[in-house]
């Protein structure tokens, strides 16, 4: 006997794929994949990413091939952390004995885990997902710190956002402690480029800047894009809302978006400098990427006891 109303049969909604994230068997690094194909590569040393793919398998970070990834040194290429300070550390201030650009791309940093976002494919995309890494750092991981910061508090989430078609990473940096300290940091940003002779920057166009090849003298920009044909170190005081792009025959290939990074370093060593650095490679290497480097670098910021800095970037493949 059939039934005169049959029950209907309960929907089955699609699976909807996930963010893949893998920890090296060696405890050594973390790698993330989204379902359309980008990824992301991660060193717990420096909390370092060395290599940034988009879904058709482009490497978007420049990475020396002579770069230590073994934890002996910090890692040339990538994004390396500076922090608490950019550069050779003043004798007058309370980083004085800390290594150049500080201890952050030095030590090695505790993963604390993922979350990410999806959203199931229609007849119109593709569907959409990211995933987002967190790692940190806090003074009681660090094994000395042969200076007055010996005696500070801290602790750093960092947050490195993998999207379809950008990378954002991301500073959450808190006074743990009784005692107010100062801080500068950066996101030392190895961008890979196919022929430096062909790329300029613009967004940083009448920026005032301080020129660190020619002795830290202060200059303007001028009103049209930054080109680079020789060595080049600059720290530019860029307004943060002004977006900056990094183009290569004129056709944008980067846009680089701030929060709270008042400063973009520009940096290329050319070929004379270039030789002179062990880690280094290939030997002509600089002619393939170009830093463009957001941070908080040429003043120091005061972080009260118990206070939280937050500040980052978002580089967008174009």
């Amino acid at each position: 006997m059939e039934r005169s109303k049959k029950p209907s049969a309960i929907p089955v909604s699609p699976t909807i794929p996930t963010p893949e994230v893998s920890i090296s068997a060696d405890n050594s690094r973390v790698t993330a994949k989204l379902p359309t194909g980008e990824s992301l590569e991660v060193l717990l040393y420096g909390a370092t990413v060395i290599s940034w793919k988009s879904a058709n398998g482009k490497e978007n970070l420049f990475l020396s091939s002579k770069a230590h990834l073994d934890g002996s040194k910090a890692v040339r290429g990538g994004i390396p952390l500076a922090f608490p300070v950019f550069g050779p550390p003043p004798k007058d201030h309370a980083t004085s004995g800390l290594p150049q650009h500080g201890f952050a791309r030095i030590s090695r940093w505790e993963y604390l885990g993922k979350s990410s976002s999806e959203s199931a494919p229609t007849p119109m995309n593709n569907g959409d997902a990211s995933v987002k890494l967190d790692f940190g750092l806090s003074n009681d991981m660090l094994e000395s710190i042969p200076s007055e910061w010996k005696s500070y508090q801290f602790g750093i989430t960092y947050s490195i956002t993998l999207n379809r078609e950008d990378l954002e990473t991301s500073f959450a940096i808190r006074n743990t402690g009784d005692k107010d300290w100062e801080f500068q940091t950066l996101f030392h940003t190895y961008l890979a480029v196919d022929d430096i002779s062909h790329v300029s920057i613009s967004g940083l166009e009448k920026s005032a800047y301080k020129d660190a090849v020619h002795g830290g003298r202060s200059a303007h920009a001028s009103s049209s894009a930054i080109t680079i044909s020789s060595e080049v170190d600059r720290r530019y005081t860029a307004d943060p809302s002004q977006s900056i792009t990094v183009s290569e025959k004129g056709k944008p290939k980067y846009e680089i978006t701030r929060d709270m990074l008042n400063d973009v370093v520009v940096w290329n060593p050319w070929d004379a400098k270039a030789k002179s650095m062990s880690d280094f490679g290939p030997e002509d290497g600089w002619k393939r990427m170009v830093c463009v480097e957001p941070g908080s670098v040429l003043q120091w910021n005061t972080l009260e006891a118990g206070d939280t800095w937050e500040g980052g970037q978002r580089i967008k493949a174009l």
